[in-house]
């Protein structure tokens, strides 16, 4: 069990880290109100789980430390719901409803794409 629980937060370790270079990359070359950087990060984290999830399957290693520091350490370290979760209610509180929707819809769907098209590549 402890040795499961370091590589959840090994793999948290490094998809956090990875997320902050990622806002600070996005930050250096997009000023918008669009929170881009969570957008991609959303979309990314969904395409990894998919081909993670994927490879894991395809390979029979479902049951080993390998799915939790990808799947539940990295994946939910890089991932960022709650940040999002966060930047539609500002976007709704500015009055930016529409781009709130927009932002919604597109990281919904993107997602669910990015995770059919990873566990598609990874098989």
């Amino acid at each position: 069990m402890l040795k499961t629980i370091l590589y959840i937060a090994l793999g948290g370790a490094i998809g956090s880290v990875l997320r902050f270079l990622t806002s600070l990359f996005v930050a250096k070359f997009w000023s918008n109100h669009f929170p881009l950087a969570t957008f991609l990060t959303n979309v990314v984290g969904c395409f990894l789980i998919g081909v993670s999830i994927g490879l894991l399957e395809k390979n029979n290693m479902t049951d080993g430390n390998l799915k939790w520091f990808l799947i539940t350490g990295f994946c939910g370290g890089f991932t960022t719901f709650s940040t999002f979760g966060m930047e539609n209610f500002n976007l709704f509180q500015n009055n930016n409803s529409f781009l709130a929707f927009a932002y919604i819809a597109a990281s919904i769907i993107s997602g669910l794409f990015a995770v059919w098209l990873g566990l598609f590549l990874s098989k």
